[in-house]
């Protein structure tokens, strides 16, 4: 089995992300080869919660040329986790 901090790469801030927080889902860049049964175990096992639902989307690279090279970005596999009611928060900010 895979290392849970190989298949949880970091997590994703943007306001969407920290509004969603408060419905307890938290959003994560996921390895692109990760199903949905590794990211939830790995998420147990990282933060010591219990998840009830995972949602995962992937983005294509973008195409980017620099002067006359061109190519693709990395594509990238995101995970929405939303925990059970009686699971405590997840810490993301050190306050």
């Amino acid at each position: 089995m895979k290392d849970p901090r190989d298949i949880i790469k970091r997590p994703v801030i943007t306001e969407r992300s920290t509004d969603l927080m408060s419905e307890k889902k938290y959003t994560f860049e996921v390895d692109v080869k990760a199903n949905k049964t590794e990211v939830k175990d790995a998420i147990e096992s990282i933060f010591g919660v219990k998840v009830e639902k995972v949602n995962i989307m992937n983005y294509k690279g973008k195409f980017k040329r620099v002067g006359r090279y061109s190519g693709l970005t990395n594509r990238r596999r995101k995970a929405i986790i939303k925990l059970t009611t009686d699971s405590k928060e997840i810490e993301l900010f050190e306050v």
